[in-house]
């Protein structure tokens, strides 16, 4: 009898270690409750990386916005007399365009929108070229004083715009600082010209076009031959000159050999692109100012990504715009610089590539 019940107890333990044993695999796997679970965190995962990258850009530098980009830009006219360096708040522009002024002095005009500093400057007054640009741009057109022949096509309507003589140190719109002389002198407090502009029944809210950039995985598309070091001599006293940047993949400015700094960072000026286009120019007046033949198109440069190609720039709306092969080239994204000379870019620019062993 004993050794029946010897057996029997065993035979109950290996049943009761079977199923602790399948008990414990059955716990490795998922119930079907639980992968539905698994199933469901997997796919809100994928939304919220889907949700967390941007669905705009900028339209000027084809970078991510956090929102919907509706601002107007603002198109202000930069001084670049040597007494009016460093300059405010150019950093912080989009896009820049130099053109000679009078004699040998370029001035440029700075296109705010991704960023609008809280101010600007110095400004200086109005030519025709630059006008014809800031409309171009659909931007509202900021500046201090103009020709009498220029004011009354400004005040006609030739541009939405906010010149700086009726605000003259206003403190609201713009102001003079003291350690500058006039004409180097009149900022303007751009955070507030939307403000200004409103009380003015301008309109502050624009859908611009979106410029043509590469997207993230196209940049290895751009072509060219290898370009570190760029110099454009407008005049022997007057030179551009730009120094690639490998760790940001951008092109540092200098002007007549020194670097373009801010005043109030202290940081130089670095660009994704900078564009080079030749042009007709003419003396009108005594004054040496001129004429620029904005729109029969010519030869050009572009420059980006550590490399420069030929290009032909051509009007198209107003704008001037690369175009390579008959189809506008691409922009890297980020900030634009560009430089608009004088006939005779052979002889004007120099394009060089230095490695860092020769350097």
């Amino acid at each position: 009898m004993r050794k029946y019940y010897v057996i029997f107890t065993l035979l109950i333990i290996l049943v009761v270690s079977s199923a602790c044993s399948d008990d414990e695999e059955t716990s490795e796997e998922p119930t079907e409750t639980e992968q539905n679970q698994t199933d469901e965190e997997s796919t809100e995962n994928e939304k919220e990386d889907v949700e967390t990258k941007p669905q705009f850009t900028y339209p000027l530098t084809g970078e991510d916005a956090d929102q919907e980009v509706t601002n107007r830009a603002l198109a202000v006219m930069i001084n670049n007399h040597s007494k009016a360096r460093p300059q405010t708040g150019l950093i912080h522009a989009d896009i820049v365009y130099e053109f000679l002024a009078e004699g040998p002095i370029t001035r440029f005009l700075a296109v705010y929108q991704s960023q609008i500093p809280e101010a600007v400057g110095p400004v200086r007054s109005a030519r025709s070229y630059y006008i014809e640009t800031a409309k171009a741009h659909e931007a509202l057109y900021i500046y201090h004083g103009a020709a009498n022949f220029i004011e009354e096509d400004l005040r006609a309507g030739w541009v939405d715009n906010l010149n700086g003589a009726y605000y003259d140190n206003d403190g609201f719109l713009f102001k003079r600082e003291s350690f500058r002389r006039a004409p180097h002198n009149s900022y303007a407090l751009l955070e507030n010209a939307y403000e200004v502009a409103k009380r003015n029944n301008i309109e502050t809210e624009k859908a611009h076009d979106w410029l043509g950039f590469y997207g993230e995985d196209e940049l290895s598309e751009v072509d060219g031959s290898p370009a570190t070091d760029i110099r454009i001599d407008y005049f022997s006293n007057l030179s551009v000159s730009y120094e690639y940047d490998e760790a940001t993949n951008t092109y540092a400015r200098y002007a007549d050999g020194q670097p373009s700094t801010d005043l109030n960072t202290e940081e130089q000026l670095h660009y994704s692109n900078v564009l080079i286009y030749e042009t007709h120019h003419e003396v009108i007046d005594k004054a040496l100012r001129r004429d620029i033949d904005r729109e029969s198109g010519g030869k050009g440069y572009l420059i980006q990504n550590g490399v420069a190609k030929e290009i032909e720039w051509k009007n198209v709306d107003g704008l001037m715009l690369p175009f390579v092969g008959g189809k506008e080239a691409k922009l890297v994204p980020g900030k634009t610089w560009i430089n608009v000379i004088p006939m005779g870019i052979e002889e004007k620019v120099t394009i060089q590539s230095t490695t860092k062993n020769e350097q």
